[in-house]
């Protein structure tokens, strides 16, 4: 019997249309410690059709981007509204990893009101990656709390 969900998936997964896929896959492996799990070529034989990769428990498929197809990049749109979210051990050394292999600081990393260490970076390819630390469980009332406090420090005068 097939298992509907497969072995070492979760119930959502992000797939990534990407130009210059091959090359997003070595950036990923240098920022995120990735792991090929495989490639298929497309038959033009310069993108990539479908790709996977494997970043700590959590599978993301990749592909480069088919505009004939009606797949397009972030580049190609201009930006991206999605933001990949990625919980790891240490989010100062994968900050600082992701920034050497080429990602660009869109956050810097700091100690927010919700309990996480966290800083978001986008990717040579347009892609945009939250990464954090949890630091801190809070109940909803604290972290309602912080994030007014939060707030009422950012809206100060010289304050950004």
């Amino acid at each position: 019997m097939v298992k509907p969900i497969p072995d070492g998936f979760h119930s959502v997964t992000p797939h990534l249309a990407i130009d210059g896929a091959a090359a997003a896959i070595d950036f990923y492996k240098k920022a995120f410690g990735a792991v090929e799990l495989g490639r298929m070529p497309a038959q033009d034989g310069k993108r990539l059709m479908h790709a996977m990769i494997r970043i700590g428990d959590s599978v993301i498929m990749l592909a480069d981007a088919f505009p004939e197809y009606g797949g397009r990049d972030p580049k190609a749109l201009g930006g991206t509204p999605v933001t990949v979210h990625l919980y790891v051990p240490d989010s100062d050394k994968v900050f600082a990893q992701a920034v050497a292999a080429g990602a660009t600081v869109a956050m810097p990393i700091a100690d927010m009101f919700w309990g996480d260490r966290y800083g978001q970076v986008t990717d040579p390819f347009g892609h945009r990656w939250a990464i954090a630390t949890k630091k801190k469980d809070m109940t909803p009332e604290a972290m309602a709390a912080a994030a007014k406090a939060a707030m009422a420090a950012m809206a100060k005068p010289g304050k950004k």
